[in-house]
């Protein structure tokens, strides 16, 4: 009997072991920080040395993502930021083309000054983002732990870039296309994103679709600089719904008379 208690008790003490060893582990070895939001776009900067527009285009595998990707201002420039992305590149990246910064420092400033306050989860090290000036130079940046496939593409008057594509094809797609396509700047735009998704697009598909094209006082009513901003916001095919838009637009509109504005 005496031999039996001391079994049972011996079992119920290894019994506690284990659940105390797997308790310890469960507190030294805690779960992966998961990322804050989804990634995943490919977008173009263009410039029409003809007109003097600039613009960009962009889609991705999330909604609305031409709310935080392209930022653009007349006699200033246009920005893409994506991956893991911080927004505020966009308005600091304007800020500093309007003190006449070239590109590829805009660039350097904007990595150096930013604190990277989520390492772990939206790494600096994992932003993309691309900067084009009023004169079309421009400088593009893919960080090592942007998703991959992730990387840029230079053209002679644009840049491509993206991040969770299904390779080089995508970006390289674009700039051979946007070379390539005649026409208003928004037309060779949407081109580019035709190309992109044609060399396989983002791995996880279609959902959003945008473009902007600026130039002072080139739209239509008074003091307008925006040429042209279109939205898809939510579309299983928002490249073709954007391209119908830019037909439907049919081309820049003869503005009202503006004196006084340059």
């Amino acid at each position: 009997m005496l031999d039996r208690r001391r079994a049972r008790h011996n079992v119920q003490l290894s019994t506690l072991t284990v659940v105390l060893c797997c308790a310890a582990l469960s507190v030294t070895r805690p779960r992966a920080a998961q990322p804050l939001w989804e990634t995943g776009t490919f977008s173009i900067l263009g410039y029409d040395p003809a007109t003097g527009e600039v613009g960009g285009a962009v889609q991705s595998r999330v909604f609305n993502a031409g709310n935080g990707v392209l930022w653009a201002e007349a006699n200033v420039g246009v920005v893409a930021t994506q991956a893991i992305v911080d927004v505020g590149y966009g308005p600091r990246a304007l800020e500093l083309l309007r003190s006449g910064r070239a590109p590829a420092d805009i660039i350097k400033a904007v990595l150096d000054a930013d604190p990277d306050p989520e390492p772990m989860r939206w790494a600096k090290a994992g932003r993309q983002f691309a900067v084009m000036n009023a004169k079309g130079e421009y400088a593009a940046h893919t960080g090592p732990k942007a998703t991959a496939w992730a990387g840029h593409r230079s053209g002679k008057f644009c840049t491509a870039q993206g991040n969770i594509l299904a390779g080089e094809a995508v970006v390289a797609n674009m700039v051979d296309a946007f070379e390539k396509t005649s026409g208003h700047l928004s037309m060779r735009l949407v081109a580019a994103l035709e190309g992109g998704q044609a060399g396989g697009g983002d791995t996880r598909g279609q959902q959003s679709a945008a473009l902007v094209i600026v130039k002072k006082c080139a739209g239509v009513w008074l003091h307008n600089d925006v040429v042209l901003r279109l939205q898809v916001d939510d579309n299983p095919e928002p490249i073709k719904e954007l391209r119908r838009l830019v037909e439907k637009w049919g081309g820049p509109k003869r503005p009202v008379s503006q004196q006084g504005c340059s």
